[in-house]
């Protein structure tokens, strides 16, 4: 199996690459596959179950896997994260292994900006996988297929692998849907889209003194702007609240899948940023060998859906005030903004020849 490590890289530039045949004669057998950006850090077992996962998708042998292995912080957690390493090294069953180690502890927002903004540079898309998501066998076809449909249709900005278990029509006639909140269960994008994030969200003050724009945030759960506004106080280091918000900032949106294809095994206690699940999961589907997927072409999210999605993601008043409590009580933490996170050592990843 080809393998390659790449401690460091040097900045690079590398032209956004598109597909040879026009958007609606391709086919997910004849369009480049994406690479899948894989971040893993302390976990083992959810490591390795992760990575099975991906084994078992059908396209896992026609695709680049690349791992980013965050280092230690401060020393401690040495023991975990050179077993999760060395499990890196037998993987087998894809198109190519790249492995990045680093050296030092990036955390995951810097890790993941650094990492997607590396694969998207090279390849003009990407799939990104956390270390504590399992996927359903048709996770890569289903986000390549969606990604070769969308790549000219700016508004849309990624695919995603999760769905939330919420209530869809019964007679909605495609396989997913639009949505005004992006999820970061196993995600997609292309490059002209991830490069629109602003990490440092220097328009915040103007955005938190308009209630009009937060409440046209909040159209995909009243914990968006929420969310938003704990990341840039310092209190969280969240990426993927900054990414919704790039979202909302140039009105797009996510396509997500009606049966989920990804399934967060991490809601167990063990995660840095995702402790406990307030909602239980859809099981993922095992025999679903669809290349071809019924997908929306109007560009609007379904207002039932909307609807029944922000009811699954809304906090409800008890909560609002909890939070306000607890934020009000609780110091900032001393994170640095993602303003530090812009890629500094963008690389040239070359994949290795199966």
């Amino acid at each position: 199996m080809p393998f390659a490590v790449h401690p460091a890289f040097k900045r690079e530039a590398f032209p956004l690459i598109r597909p040879d045949s026009p958007r609606e004669q391709m086919s997910i057998h004849d369009s480049r596959l994406a690479p899948v950006a894989l971040f893993v850090y302390n976990r083992p077992e959810h490591t390795r179950k992760t990575v099975e996962s991906l084994q078992a998708n059908h396209l896992a042998h026609q695709t680049d896997l690349f791992i980013f292995a965050d280092g230690a912080k401060n020393g401690a957690g040495g023991a975990a994260i050179a077993e999760v390493r060395t499990f890196l090294r037998t993987i087998d069953g894809f198109k190519s292994v790249t492995i990045t180690e680093r050296e030092r502890n990036w955390g995951l927002s810097r890790s993941i900006v650094d990492g997607v903004t590396q694969l998207c540079g090279q390849y003009g898309r990407a799939v990104v996988v956390e270390d504590d998501i399992s996927t359903a066998p048709d996770f890569l076809t289903f986000l390549n297929f969606a990604l070769d449909q969308y790549e000219d249709r700016p508004k849309v900005f990624t695919i995603g692998g999760f769905n939330l278990p919420i209530s869809i029509p019964r007679h909605y006639p495609h396989d997913a849907f639009f949505s005004h909140r992006f999820m970061c269960w196993g995600w997609g994008t292309w490059r002209n889209r991830w490069e629109l994030a602003d990490w440092s969200v220097k328009d915040y003050p103007q955005f938190a003194a308009s209630r009009e724009r937060q409440k046209r945030f909040d159209r995909g759960g009243n914990d968006c702007s929420y969310l938003l506004s704990r990341h840039v106080s310092g209190r969280i280091d969240s990426w993927d609240s900054v990414f919704n918000y790039t979202h909302f900032q140039h009105d797009a949106v996510a396509l997500l899948p009606v049966i989920s294809k990804t399934y967060n095994i991490g809601l167990d206690g063990s995660g840095t940023h995702c402790r406990r699940a307030p909602f239980e999961q859809s099981a993922l589907r095992r025999e679903d060998r669809s290349d071809s997927y019924r997908l929306p072409d109007r560009l609007e999210p379904d207002p039932q859906i909307s609807a029944s999605f922000r009811r699954r993601c809304d906090r409800s008043l008890a909560k609002r005030v909890a939070h306000y409590v607890r934020d009000t009580l609780t110091p900032r933490r001393n994170l640095a903004l993602l303003e530090n996170c812009v890629p500094s050592e963008q690389a040239e990843i070359k994949p290795q020849d199966p």
